[in-house]
């Protein structure tokens, strides 16, 4: 006989959910204030179209590893994605310990992001950002609705690491010290 599975989960519109009544109501700075307890990387998505475009984002994630399938997350309010979507192929950056500085740039509005940024042509001609710890280069394969931020599931087609390059680290609004990566061993080469 196979196992029980749980009930599906029902879900509540977000306007529904009160907050418990230890907790308080769920709020955006309240959210905001508990889910930056969890420590994330951060990349910077990347496509050229008709001029290199490129965003900070901190929603990344591996989705699958058959097929290979990433995720991440940009806000519905941002003015880059619409660009990278309509070209339909992208690079995942994934920053390094001391590139704090290429976050901000990226994360920056009314700027030209790549200016004075040095970067290569990736597979699909994306950029890959120079001195990242590893790159992904992927096909769009769906979006779906997430709230205030669009849900974006992309095909790897090709990646690369570095092993000497530790990744950017971003936890409670802000970046991990870069001193303290002299002091942790290199794992996984």
């Amino acid at each position: 006989m196979p196992p029980s599975r749980p009930a599906p989960v029902q879900w509540r519109a977000v306007q529904e959910i009160e907050g418990d009544v230890a907790g308080g109501p769920v709020t955006p700075a309240r959210m905001r204030a508990v889910l930056g307890t969890f420590t994330t990387g951060v990349v910077v998505v990347t496509a050229v179209g008709d001029r290199p475009f490129g965003f900070t984002c901190q929603s990344f994630a591996s989705l699958s590893l058959e097929p290979p399938l990433i995720s991440f997350s940009p806000a519905r309010t941002s003015t880059t994605w619409p660009h990278i979507r309509d070209v339909g192929r992208f690079a995942i950056n994934v920053l390094a310990h001391d590139q704090s500085e290429l976050s901000e740039r990226f994360a920056a509005s009314g700027i030209d992001r790549f200016a004075g940024v040095d970067w290569t042509p990736g597979p699909y001609g994306a950029p890959i950002l120079a001195g990242v710890s590893a790159w992904i280069a992927c096909e769009l394969v769906a979006e779906h609705d997430g709230g205030d931020h669009t849900i974006v599931v992309g095909a790897v087609r090709a990646l690369e690491r570095d092993p000497d390059r530790h990744p950017l680290i971003f936890y409670r609004g802000h970046y991990a010290p870069s001193e303290h990566w002299r002091a942790w061993p290199v794992i996984g080469r």
